[in-house]
């Protein structure tokens, strides 16, 4: 699973991470209010990607089931129908309501709302992105989409300048950089598609439906912890406004130790939906969580000295997140299997009543301890969420859902084939397509695939 992880982190860190701080350095030299322009543009921008959210996940996790079982064709098709729904109604309403918005986040909201204009009007090509590396994740490639992601931020590196100073045009240049960017390098991922080959007359509208309800509460944990993050950083500032940089610096150093719990998850999750061994992703969340914790607390010091001359806050942020790390770490992993195997709703009843102890906590903990409540309370909320998550993970079976219905297209024998058992054992061992226990048999006929198209991922 390691193999199939490491490409996602890389995508992840490129282009969750990468993109926002590349435009942020080039900008840099515009002065303060560049930087606030960028800084609220990305992050609503990474809010807007939580709503959609749902549809790469729900595209991956059914094509991984469907793959060699059923036609791919109805999902795809579901995943553009969703594509073209979110587009429009988050991106026409995000533009034409800019101004507003920006003052939402900014007393000089003049600078911000041009970057809407453009970073807003761009994220359909967004979204089909992350559609078409959904697909290719459900086919079990992950290098694909890692490649997509390094070429987009190759590119930014190069336009950015082009657009923010040779063209004059500022922050709009940074985020139109971005958008180009996007839309070259969707064009090579979408030549990833065009060998797909399905004949089937499945009915649309049950795929559409199906593809929402698998991938939703994946959003639904997304803006959860959004939410919760703007609560915590209420929380903190009330001890001032170096406990508010010291936090946003230690979260930003965290972020990249915390792209490997959601490359595990990825990773889990593609191998669930196929039906592939899962081996223990509570023991690799856990020690992924370990090894992270140690990672970024031997070079705190330096590494927060690079922010902030006074890096006390961001330091005792990453020494205290230690005990954050290894539950969070388990949990993320662990919920890659629960959300393949059709239980993401209870995983996220159990992140949400992590969060309904958590939030109370942080402000009971924070007048007895001060800050060091806020992170004792994300400590705790991460454990509950984790031990909830066990229960369900011990409580076996599945939900009908993660099982792909046979369409009318399907073969007399894919119809009558038994279902592949999904999920995974108290031991962390995942169900197996076909046999009996102890032996896995070969994959099965990519009969929905041609096989000039194979999936490059391992």
């Amino acid at each position: 699973m390691i193999r199939l992880a490491l490409p996602i982190y890389v995508e992840l860190l490129t282009a969750v991470v990468a993109v926002g701080v590349i435009d942020l350095l080039w900008v840099s030299g515009l002065g303060e209010a560049a930087i606030a322009a960028v800084t609220v543009g990305t992050t609503v921008e990474y809010l807007a990607y939580g709503l959609f959210l749902a549809v790469p996940t729900g595209v991956t996790v059914l094509v991984g089931r469907r793959d060699g079982h059923a036609p791919l064709g109805p999902v795809v098709r579901a995943g553009w129908v969703w594509w073209a729904v979110f587009s429009v109604a988050v991106a026409v309403p995000g533009v034409l309501l800019r101004e507003p918005l920006a003052a939402l986040f900014t007393d000089a909201p003049g600078l911000t709302a041009e970057f809407f204009l453009v970073s807003l009007g761009g994220l359909p090509v967004y979204f089909a992105q992350t559609v078409v590396d959904g697909v290719l994740k459900g086919l079990g490639d992950t290098r694909r989409p890692m490649r997509h992601a390094i070429i987009c931020n190759v590119l930014v590196v190069g336009l950015d300048p082009l657009f923010i100073y040779g063209a004059g045009m500022g922050v709009q240049g940074a985020a139109l950089a971005t958008v180009i960017a996007r839309a070259i390098t969707l064009a090579v991922a979408l030549r990833s598609l065009t060998r797909l080959r399905d004949a089937s007359g499945t009915r649309l509208g049950g795929a559409a439906g199906e593809v929402i309800l698998t991938g939703l509460p994946m959003s639904g944990d997304f803006l959860a912890r959004a939410l919760v993050g703007m609560a915590l950083m209420e929380i903190v500032a009330g001890f001032g406004t170096a406990a508010v940089a010291g936090y946003g610096i230690g979260q930003k150093i965290m972020l990249a130790g915390v792209m490997v719990f959601y490359a595990l998850r990825q990773a889990a999750m593609i191998r669930t939906a196929r039906s592939e061994a899962v081996r223990s992703p509570l023991a690799l969340g856990l020690g992924a969580g370990v090894v992270i914790a140690v990672v970024l607390n031997v070079p705190a010091v330096p590494v927060a000295g690079l922010f902030t001359g006074d890096p006390a806050v961001a330091v005792e942020f990453l020494r205290w997140m230690t005990l954050y790390l290894v539950p969070f770490g388990g949990l993320i992993a662990v919920g890659g299997v629960l959300q393949a195997s059709g239980r993401g709703s209870r995983l996220l009843t159990a992140t949400l009543a992590g969060f309904a102890v958590q939030l109370p906590l942080a402000y009971v903990l924070s007048a007895w301890l001060g800050i060091t409540g806020v992170w004792l309370s994300m400590a705790a909320g991460a454990a509950i969420s984790l031990t909830g998550a066990l229960v369900i993970q011990h409580a076996g079976g599945h939900s009908p859902a993660a099982t792909p219905a046979p369409g009318p297209a399907d073969t007399p024998a894919e119809a009558a084939a038994p279902a592949p058992p999904v999920g995974f054992s108290p031991s962390g061992g995942s169900g197996r397509r076909g046999g009996g226990p102890g032996r896995v048999p070969g994959p099965a006929p990519r009969s929905t695939r041609t096989a000039a198209d194979p999936p490059s991922g391992p």
